[in-house]
């Protein structure tokens, strides 16, 4: 039988998760909210 408090004190992680989580969290993508409030106010950031 599978001891969970056990296997919870041995999980580690993975690096490409932590790694994805900071490539997210560090992304300053606009929203579809602010493509639309730009393309509402005329103000298109590519020109």
């Amino acid at each position: 039988m599978i001891n969970f408090d056990e296997e919870i004190q041995k999980f580690q992680p993975s690096l490409e998760v932590e790694d994805a989580e900071d490539a997210i969290y560090n992304n300053d993508v606009p929203d579809i909210t602010d493509l639309i409030t730009r393309i509402l106010n005329g103000k298109n950031s590519d020109k």
